[in-house]
């Protein structure tokens, strides 16, 4: 994974070299935008373990309540202040709640919950963010932009079962660097791509789109692709590493 998102940046850090002489196209744009995506996302890992000492259990989300698919949904607003520079606001919630049955104990935030009776396990990851960018290059048929992504992640693991409850909530800060842009194949398509990524540390995230974008009319664009989420952190309190992946497909109004 590290291997595949240090590729990606490595290219298009040279894309972006190559384009710092060019110049700023003198076409339309617009000045806002609003985009809903949508669509089926699968986890591949989504594993756990609170404390993370001897204290706590590490045991598999995917195990207890399957790979999905579960519904998910994001709402982007883009603010184009000018040709060079933008402002981006996101919404991305994310819950799923499965019931299943233990194969071993787990011992979870101080309770310990068994085999023998049915537990509900819910997963949150919900995604706040808001994205300065800046356009390096842009012409009639391709853009690159850099910019840096505040992100407040607000997320919870829970387990339920019969008189027992226990929950650990992380809402927490987390600072992204931004790369995204475009390549136009023709007047109507575009090919898309957008990254948020962080690297280093106790932890990292990585959430990174490509998707093919069709042009309905002047304000009114399609687009569907994938959609790859992946990251977690590793500290005294929390271990917790997942792996989503998404079908998306988005509308996106231009004014």
């Amino acid at each position: 994974m590290k291997k595949l998102y240090l590729t990606i940046i490595a290219v298009t850090t040279l894309c972006m070299l190559s384009a710092l002489e060019a110049t700023v196209s003198k076409e339309n744009y617009h000045r806002f935008s609003l985009e809903l995506e949508g669509g089926p996302v699968w986890q591949s890992r989504n594993n756990v373990q609170i404390p993370n000492n001897e204290n706590g259990t590490r045991f598999s989300l995917v195990d207890l309540i399957g790979k999905g698919p579960f519904a998910a949904g994001r709402l982007y607003l883009t603010w184009n202040i000018n040709q060079r520079n933008g402002l981006r606001v996101l919404l991305a919630p994310f819950k799923c709640t499965e019931s299943a049955m233990l194969e071993y104990p787990i011992d979870f935030e101080g309770e310990t919950f068994d085999v023998e009776l049915p537990l509900e396990a819910t997963y949150i990851f919900n995604s706040w963010r808001i994205t300065y960018t800046y356009s390096l290059h842009r012409s009639p048929t391709s853009l690159f932009r850099i910019g840096f992504t505040a992100k407040i992640r607000d997320a919870k693991v829970q387990l339920d079962q019969k008189d027992k409850s226990a929950r650990k909530t992380d809402v927490g800060f987390v600072p992204l660097l931004h790369l995204s842009g475009y390549y136009r194949f023709s007047q109507k398509w575009r090919l898309l791509m957008d990254l948020d990524a962080l690297a280093g540390g106790p932890g990292r995230a990585e959430d990174l789109a490509i998707k093919f974008s069709y042009a309905v009319n002047k304000h009114w664009s399609l687009s569907g692709g994938y959609r790859t989420v992946e990251g977690g952190a590793d500290v005294e309190e929390v271990y917790n590493f997942a792996w989503l992946h998404y079908a998306v497909i988005s509308v996106e109004y231009n004014f």
